[in-house]
Protein backbone atom coordinates (compact mmCIF):
# COMPACT_ATOMS: atom_id res chain seq x y z
CA UNK A 1 0.00 0.00 0.00
CA UNK A 2 1.60 3.57 -1.19
CA UNK A 3 1.28 6.21 2.26
CA UNK A 4 2.06 9.49 1.67
CA UNK A 5 3.98 11.06 4.35
CA UNK A 6 4.22 14.66 5.45
CA UNK A 7 7.29 15.51 7.24
CA UNK A 8 8.17 19.37 8.66
CA UNK A 9 12.25 19.83 9.07
CA UNK A 10 14.64 22.71 9.63
CA UNK A 11 16.21 24.15 6.55
CA UNK A 12 19.23 23.17 7.26
CA UNK A 13 22.18 21.59 4.85
CA UNK A 14 22.08 17.95 4.44
CA UNK A 15 18.44 17.20 6.23
CA UNK A 16 16.97 16.33 2.37
CA UNK A 17 20.51 13.82 1.90
CA UNK A 18 20.00 12.33 5.56
CA UNK A 19 16.14 11.49 5.16
CA UNK A 20 16.77 9.91 1.37
CA UNK A 21 19.96 8.08 3.72
CA UNK A 22 17.46 6.61 6.14
CA UNK A 23 15.00 5.21 3.41
CA UNK A 24 17.97 3.79 1.02
CA UNK A 25 19.87 2.41 3.99
CA UNK A 26 16.95 0.63 5.47
CA UNK A 27 16.08 -0.83 1.80
CA UNK A 28 13.17 1.02 1.75
CA UNK A 29 11.96 2.92 -1.43
CA UNK A 30 10.62 6.41 -2.09
CA UNK A 31 7.87 6.53 -4.71
CA UNK A 32 8.57 10.49 -5.47
CA UNK A 33 9.54 13.01 -3.07
CA UNK A 34 8.73 17.01 -2.71
CA UNK A 35 10.39 19.57 -0.99
CA UNK A 36 9.90 23.35 -0.53
CA UNK A 37 10.11 25.88 1.32
CA UNK A 38 7.32 26.74 3.86
CA UNK A 39 5.30 28.96 6.16
CA UNK A 40 8.17 29.50 8.14
CA UNK A 41 11.57 30.52 6.11
CA UNK A 42 13.49 28.32 8.40
CA UNK A 43 11.55 25.57 7.24
CA UNK A 44 10.62 22.90 4.63
CA UNK A 45 7.94 20.56 4.01
CA UNK A 46 8.83 17.46 2.67
CA UNK A 47 6.66 14.84 1.04
CA UNK A 48 7.60 11.61 0.42
CA UNK A 49 5.41 9.03 -0.95
CA UNK A 50 6.86 5.09 0.03
CA UNK A 51 5.15 1.85 -0.08
CA UNK A 52 5.24 -0.78 2.34
CA UNK A 53 2.44 -2.04 4.84
CA UNK A 54 1.77 -0.72 7.76
CA UNK A 55 4.59 -1.99 9.89
CA UNK A 56 7.32 -0.69 7.81
CA UNK A 57 5.67 2.95 7.66
CA UNK A 58 4.97 3.12 11.49
CA UNK A 59 9.00 2.14 11.72
CA UNK A 60 9.82 4.12 8.77
CA UNK A 61 8.06 7.15 10.71
CA UNK A 62 9.84 6.18 13.96
CA UNK A 63 13.34 6.57 12.44
CA UNK A 64 12.27 10.21 10.94
CA UNK A 65 11.11 11.43 14.40
CA UNK A 66 14.67 10.35 15.72
CA UNK A 67 16.43 12.45 13.09
CA UNK A 68 17.69 15.91 15.25
CA UNK A 69 16.34 17.89 12.41
CA UNK A 70 12.51 16.70 12.02
CA UNK A 71 10.34 18.54 13.60
CA UNK A 72 7.00 16.87 12.42
CA UNK A 73 6.20 14.04 10.91
CA UNK A 74 2.94 12.67 9.53
CA UNK A 75 1.31 9.72 7.72
CA UNK A 76 -1.34 11.49 5.53
CA UNK A 77 -2.62 8.44 4.69
CA UNK A 78 -4.57 8.17 7.79
CA UNK A 79 -6.02 11.33 7.93
CA UNK A 80 -8.00 13.94 4.83
CA UNK A 81 -5.44 15.14 2.70
CA UNK A 82 -5.35 17.15 -0.05
CA UNK A 83 -2.92 16.23 -2.80
CA UNK A 84 -1.63 17.70 -6.11
CA UNK A 85 1.01 16.67 -8.21
CA UNK A 86 2.62 18.55 -11.66
CA UNK A 87 3.42 17.28 -14.88
CA UNK A 88 4.88 18.87 -17.94
CA UNK A 89 4.17 16.87 -21.21
CA UNK A 90 5.66 17.14 -24.57
CA UNK A 91 3.65 15.92 -26.93
CA UNK A 92 4.48 15.47 -30.91
CA UNK A 93 1.37 17.51 -32.79
CA UNK A 94 1.18 17.81 -36.31
CA UNK A 95 -1.07 20.41 -38.02
CA UNK A 96 -3.70 18.00 -38.10
CA UNK A 97 -3.49 16.93 -34.79
CA UNK A 98 -2.95 20.07 -32.75
CA UNK A 99 -6.65 20.84 -32.07
CA UNK A 100 -7.67 18.06 -31.12
CA UNK A 101 -4.60 17.82 -28.26
CA UNK A 102 -5.86 20.88 -27.61
CA UNK A 103 -9.55 19.77 -27.13
CA UNK A 104 -8.36 16.64 -24.34
CA UNK A 105 -5.86 19.32 -22.93
CA UNK A 106 -8.67 21.76 -21.89
CA UNK A 107 -10.45 18.87 -20.74
CA UNK A 108 -8.13 17.74 -18.11
CA UNK A 109 -8.25 21.95 -17.48
CA UNK A 110 -4.87 21.82 -18.29
CA UNK A 111 -2.73 24.46 -20.28
CA UNK A 112 -0.74 24.16 -23.44
CA UNK A 113 2.87 26.16 -22.02
CA UNK A 114 4.79 25.98 -25.36
CA UNK A 115 4.50 25.41 -28.65
CA UNK A 116 6.40 24.73 -31.55
CA UNK A 117 6.54 23.72 -35.52
CA UNK A 118 6.06 19.71 -34.10
CA UNK A 119 5.23 19.72 -30.40
CA UNK A 120 3.05 21.11 -27.68
CA UNK A 121 3.90 20.96 -24.01
CA UNK A 122 1.00 20.55 -21.50
CA UNK A 123 1.04 21.59 -18.37
CA UNK A 124 -1.55 19.41 -15.69
CA UNK A 125 -1.76 19.43 -12.48
CA UNK A 126 -3.90 17.10 -10.34
CA UNK A 127 -3.83 13.94 -8.31
CA UNK A 128 -2.11 10.54 -9.55
CA UNK A 129 -4.95 9.23 -11.50
CA UNK A 130 -5.47 12.61 -13.38
CA UNK A 131 -2.50 13.11 -14.21
CA UNK A 132 -1.92 9.29 -15.42
CA UNK A 133 -5.13 9.90 -16.93
CA UNK A 134 -4.06 12.91 -19.63
CA UNK A 135 -0.63 11.02 -20.40
CA UNK A 136 -2.80 7.88 -21.31
CA UNK A 137 -5.02 10.30 -23.34
CA UNK A 138 -1.82 12.19 -25.15
CA UNK A 139 -0.22 9.24 -25.59
CA UNK A 140 -0.99 7.89 -28.99
CA UNK A 141 -0.17 11.33 -30.44
CA UNK A 142 3.61 10.55 -29.02
CA UNK A 143 5.07 11.35 -26.15
CA UNK A 144 8.31 12.99 -26.52
CA UNK A 145 9.06 14.29 -22.76
CA UNK A 146 7.44 13.79 -19.84
CA UNK A 147 8.80 15.80 -16.28
CA UNK A 148 6.69 14.69 -13.25
CA UNK A 149 7.21 16.48 -9.64
CA UNK A 150 5.55 14.03 -7.47
CA UNK A 151 3.06 14.64 -4.64
CA UNK A 152 2.45 17.16 -2.28
CA UNK A 153 -0.29 17.28 -0.03
CA UNK A 154 -1.25 18.89 2.95
CA UNK A 155 -3.67 17.94 5.86
CA UNK A 156 -7.60 19.15 4.88
CA UNK A 157 -8.74 21.36 7.83
CA UNK A 158 -11.97 20.64 7.13
CA UNK A 159 -13.55 17.62 8.14
CA UNK A 160 -17.82 18.26 7.95
CA UNK A 161 -19.48 17.74 4.80
CA UNK A 162 -18.96 19.70 1.67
Amino acid sequence: MKHTISLLVENKFGVLSRIVGLFSGRGYNIDSISVGPAEDADLSRMTIVSSGDDRIIEQIMKQLNRLVDVIKVVDLSRESFVERELALIKVAASPSTRSEIVQITNIFRAKVVDISTRTLTVEATGNEAKINAIIGMLRPFGLKEIARTGKTALTREYRGRT
